[in-house]
């Protein structure tokens, strides 16, 4: 995601520095004309605005504990990933405490959405910083909006894997449905897609399904790890996710099979062999 959301900035003609756990990731922004650091520390020595697009909660503990001791005071932190709401509430404050500033922007529109620029960023944090981060990031978000204070975005990024969730379950229960009753499965998605059945994951999983390929796009492992939030978000608040405690089981067990690394489209594949 972040590479291609880096190079919408380079074309923008942003003046950018990057910098990839695994260095070879970074070449292709190299010879587009960004800077490559050679340590995370180098990178926030240099940068008044600095973008993380991580895992998990802790990854993004670990860059800003490299960052914030070389960072100058005021700068500003833009997270992308999908972490903890109280992660990034405990960042926001932390930074603050040291004079430098902290939005949770988590992003979702998938690999596609980052390479055509067509993104949605949902921002939590202080007005002005948002502000701010929103300006930064047109060049590869079709809406970027502040959603509430710090932990925000995160919240709004919880409930929008609740639906995904959803979306996914209910898509490869019909196609595996249709199959099992004989039915042509590319009429059957070109029906259904066009009809009150449509959905995001009608449009972007239905073609891998009928393809059957499982390459990622979005994997297992990164979406049982948000669901795994989704579940310690919702106890916060008392809230009921049944489906989505389904969605996670499900993907969990194929995790279990060694399947981690397939796209979440392959659930398809795990309710039809039942």
């Amino acid at each position: 995601m972040g590479e291609p959301m880096a190079g919408h900035l380079l074309r923008a003609g942003a003046e950018l520095t990057v910098w990839n756990r695994t260095p070879e990731k970074a070449e292709r922004l190299r010879a587009a004309g960004a800077r490559v650091a050679a340590t995370l520390g180098e990178l926030g020595r240099t940068c008044e605005a600095v973008f993380l697009c991580v895992r998990a909660t802790e990854d993004v503990r670990a860059c800003l504990e490299e960052l914030v001791v070389v960072a100058q005071p005021g700068t500003l932190f833009v997270d992308h990933s999908t972490i903890l709401p109280q992660g990034a509430l405990e960042f926001h404050e932390w930074l603050r405490g040291l004079g430098m500033r902290f939005v949770d922007a988590p992003i979702t529109g998938g690999s596609m959405g980052a390479q055509n620029g067509q993104l949605t960023i949902f921002c939590g944090g202080d007005s002005q910083d948002v502000a701010e981060t929103i300006e930064l990031v047109r060049p590869y978000a079709k809406r970027a909006e502040r959603v509430g204070g710090p932990g925000a975005g995160q919240w709004m990024k919880m409930a929008n894997q609740i639906a995904v969730g959803g979306a996914l379950i209910a898509l490869c229960e019909s196609l595996c449905f249709a199959e099992k009753a004989g039915l042509d499965l590319s009429q059957t998605h070109e029906l259904l897609g066009g009809g009150a059945a449509g959905s995001w994951a009608f449009e972007n999983y239905g073609p891998k399904v009928l393809r059957r390929d499982w390459s990622p796009g979005f994997t297992i492992d990164n979406q049982v790890k948000d669901f795994v939030y989704c579940s310690e978000a919702a106890k916060r608040i008392r809230a009921n996710i049944p489906c989505t405690e389904l969605v996670r089981s499900l993907l969990a067990e194929m995790q279990s099979e060694g399947k981690g690394g397939l796209t979440t489209a392959a659930l398809f594949e795990k309710l039809c062999s039942s």
